[in-house]
């Protein structure tokens, strides 16, 4: 859009000059600009004209308005004479207007109309009429008058100014007090939280302190008390034993009852033991996939002779299919038999239920304990969790026990990365459930292998281990010693080895540390094949990184777990 022209005039001498001053202020007031504006605009034109005017240059003034995009009045002055930009009067104008374009022949000053354009109409047609200027006198006189009314604002705003600086520094008093306050305040509280936690540091020293020296104290006692127990275990079963002598029904009767007294205090110190190790963080478990329909025979040959009388029936409902499970086995069944020793401990009449199932999660199985026993109250169940805990009620008189089963229980299953949960409603019985994660990929099989040796002096243990590894081994060797298994292995360095524990002419454990201090044989997978109560044995092989298989459960299922057990420990020696 073309700006519209508002007024022209013609500057040539300084009476002009009076007379462009007036008429810029009067078109700024005529399009709506407030009075400083008004000013502002008046005073650049005076000064650029009174630069032209000493340079003698005819000049051509349009006042125009422009209403886009931005609205604004635009003065144009022309010439047709070189003409130099520079001076007073131009860096006035350039500080008073919102822009100073230069040409070749001429400038265009630029003041913007924030607020729009409103044209007085009869004001600019009164100047288009007049073409002469007032009196210098009266220009003065109207110059004085801008002066002081621009003096009377600046006075008016800088006591509003000082009014204002009086508020800020009241203001800035009050809160430098605010601050003062705040920062004493806080001071004393950082104090108060410094010596909070100097004590919580020194409360939880003393805790520590506690906890090491119970846990010192249950692991000694333990130690101490193991050693006297297991003579008096060995002495009673020496008495008992083939070859002994002959004893009275009534002297045989008293040395069943201190054997199994003593196997009672027995179970009970390894609990202890155990329950310092899991409070310690030192219990390690030993993952290997496990078969549970032996767990679950296991359980039941354990649990039916505690049963009281024939009032209490143990009912094992059948194994669904279920995901392999790899777990520590002897934690398991360690918390299964403290769960149903509890169960049979306080369930007079009724049941027993004992349940295996697919857990909640996908990769979960649940073990599932309940009983139509005397139930626990609402406020103890939060607490028969606690060591030494023990709910009183009228079975808990005469019943064994330290009050450090489903303490001990609980621990376990963490360490498992499981979890143990109990519900019970007094008078109807307990429910108490283990969720435990599955087995990942990598433990439900073992890793086939080219060659494996068999050593045993028994041809019939020989042949059921041969046949469990179809699908495992693909070439199977076998030797009847353990001398001769022992350079076998030198000869052909096989696999996987599996020998018994009584091998004749040289152990099963005397060949696995013999195979152990070779650094060229030391990874070789160990299976040890073992008869009942192998004793020190255990400790032994495990500790020399091999898996052990009983000889009376040789099967395809239980031949796989050793292994995947022998070669998963394996793997972690050589990792040493």
């Amino acid at each position: 859009m073309t700006p519209s022209e508002l007024l022209r005039l013609v500057i040539s001498d300084e009476r002009d000059v009076f007379l462009l001053r007036q008429r810029g202020r009067q078109v700024a007031a005529a399009i709506g600009l407030d009075g400083q504006n008004q000013v502002r605009v008046a005073t650049a034109l005076s000064d650029v004209g009174r630069e032209l005017v000493r340079q003698d240059v005819s000049t051509t003034a349009v006042f125009r308005v422009r209403r886009a995009p931005a609205p604004a009045l635009l003065v144009e002055l022309s010439w047709q004479a070189v003409v130099s930009g520079s001076g007073p009067g131009w860096d006035t104008a350039r500080r008073l207007m919102n822009a100073l374009i230069m040409t070749g022949s001429g400038v265009t000053l630029v003041k913007n109309v924030p607020n729009g354009i409103v044209l007085d109409e009869d004001l600019l047609g009164e100047l288009r009429e007049t073409s002469t200027a007032t009196s210098a006198l009266d220009e003065l006189r109207a110059q004085n008058q801008e002066l002081l009314e621009t003096l009377e604002n600046l006075e008016a705003k800088s006591k509003e100014l000082e009014r204002l600086n009086e508020e800020l520094e009241e203001t800035n008093r009050g809160v430098v007090a605010l601050y003062q306050e705040l920062s004493e305040e806080l001071e004393q509280t950082n104090q108060g939280v410094v010596a909070l936690y100097a004590e919580l540091d020194a409360k939880s020293a003393e805790l520590r302190d506690a906890a090491a020296a119970r846990i010192r104290f249950w692991s000694n006692i333990s130690h101490e008390l193991r050693a006297p127990i297991n003579s008096v275990v060995g002495l009673t079963r020496l008495l008992g034993g083939p070859g002994s002598d002959p004893m009275t029904d009534d002297q045989r009767h008293h040395v069943d009852l201190i054997n199994e007294s003593a196997a009672t205090l027995l179970a009970l110190v390894n609990e202890l033991l155990d329950t310092a190790k899991a409070e310690s963080g030192s219990l390690q478990p030993r993952m290997a996939p496990v078969a549970l329909d032996y767990v679950v025979t296991q359980l039941r040959s354990a649990v039916r002779p505690m049963l009281r009388s024939g009032d209490v029936q143990l009912v094992v409902d059948a194994l669904p299919e279920l995901r392999p499970l790899v777990t520590d086995e002897t934690m398991l069944v360690r918390i299964l038999r403290n769960v149903l020793s509890n169960a049979v401990k306080f369930t007079k009449r009724g049941e027993i239920r004992f349940v295996a199932e697919e857990g909640p999660g996908p990769d979960e199985i649940r073990f599932v304990v309940t009983d139509t026993g005397i139930g626990i109250p609402p406020d103890e169940q939060s607490r028969v969790f606690e060591e030494f805990y023990q709910v009183p009620n009228a079975l808990q008189v005469g019943a064994s026990g330290t009050g450090l089963g489903l303490s001990y229980a609980r621990k376990l299953a963490e360490i498992l990365g499981g979890s143990l949960a109990l519900s019970s409603t007094p008078g109807q019985g307990t429910e108490v459930v283990l969720t435990l994660p599955t087995a990942e990929d990598e433990f439900v099989r073992p890793a086939p292998v080219a060659c494996a040796l068999i050593a045993d002096g028994d041809e019939k243990c020989r042949e059921e281990l041969s046949v469990a590894l179809t699908g495992i081994a693909t070439e199977v060797v076998e030797a009847e010693d353990g001398r001769s298994a022992l350079n076998l292995v030198k000869e052909r360095r096989p696999d996987l080895l599996l020998i018994g524990a009584s091998a004749p002419v040289m152990s099963g454990s005397a060949v696995l540390s013999a195979l152990r201090l070779d650094p060229e044989l030391a990874g070789v997978p160990v299976v040890i094949v073992c008869g009942d109560d192998p004793g020190g044995l255990a400790r032994s092989v495990h500790s020399l990184g091999a898996a052990m298989l009983h000889e009376a459960r040789i099967s395809p299922e239980t031949v796989g777990r050793a292994i995947r057990d022998a070669q998963l420990t394996a793997r972690r020696t050589d990792a040493r």
